[in-house]
């Protein structure tokens, strides 16, 4: 019969930890897939701890993949996390970091305009593929027209 996943937690590591919004941290959990157990990694920045040191403390993590953001909570003292690393220590002035969340979507919007711009000066909201959209439209007004009175010349 295969172990349990599930060990001790050491409750006075966990809670010297100290974990704070604004750190980027590494939590390592454990996956149990099938008889197997592994251990997966989760790497971001912690939005949010709440409940402080108590039992039923939990805290945010905020990572992006393929250009998605990705938020997991962690109860701080579960038996499924083996390990926590602290990567990076930031001074941040909030104690909830939840605006991170609009500023990211916006930043990835003006690098999405900055992709589609070909030109200094253009509109990107109506660039589609390289095409500006604006004249297309007066185009593909304009072309009807110009058929239908060369039709009525040529008979």
């Amino acid at each position: 019969m295969a172990k349990s996943p599930i060990t001790a937690v050491n409750i006075e590591d966990r809670k010297a930890l100290n974990v704070r919004a604004g750190e980027t941290i590494r939590v390592w959990q454990k996956i149990k897939e099938k008889d197997k157990v592994r251990l997966q990694a989760f790497e971001g920045l912690v939005l949010a701890q709440k409940h402080g040191t108590e039992a039923g403390a939990t805290f945010t993590v905020r990572k992006v993949v393929d250009g998605v953001g990705v938020e997991k909570i962690f109860p701080l003292y579960s038996p499924m996390i083996d390990k926590i690393e602290v990567i990076r220590r930031s001074k941040v002035r909030r104690a909830k970091l939840y605006y991170i969340r609009e500023k990211a979507s916006k930043e990835i919007r003006h690098n999405m305009r900055k992709m589609l711009a070909l030109e200094p000066g253009q509109n990107t909201d109506t660039k589609i593929a390289g095409v500006d959209m604006s004249t297309a439209h007066k185009e593909a007004k304009v072309a009807p027209k110009e058929t239908a009175a060369a039709e009525e010349v040529a008979t």
